[in-house]
């Protein structure tokens, strides 16, 4: 008898332990609002622009160069 109440005790024992040790989850907003960097890269735009018309300018002056 001795042995079973002991199984008995070490079983409540870890049941006391687990459920002390039971993680908690805190939702917290920041204090710094959050801050999306974008960068816009609109050097390729430009340049196509740029070369449709000096494409356009040499097509129409065929005695420029």
């Amino acid at each position: 008898m001795p042995q079973h109440s002991r199984v008995i005790g070490l079983l409540g024992l870890s049941v006391l332990l687990l459920a002390a040790c039971s993680p908690t989850v805190k939702l917290q907003a920041p204090d710094k609002p959050i801050e999306i960097n974008m960068t816009v890269n609109i050097k390729h735009e430009i340049l196509l622009k740029v070369e449709k018309e000096v494409q356009q300018m040499f097509q129409s002056d065929k005695g420029l160069f």
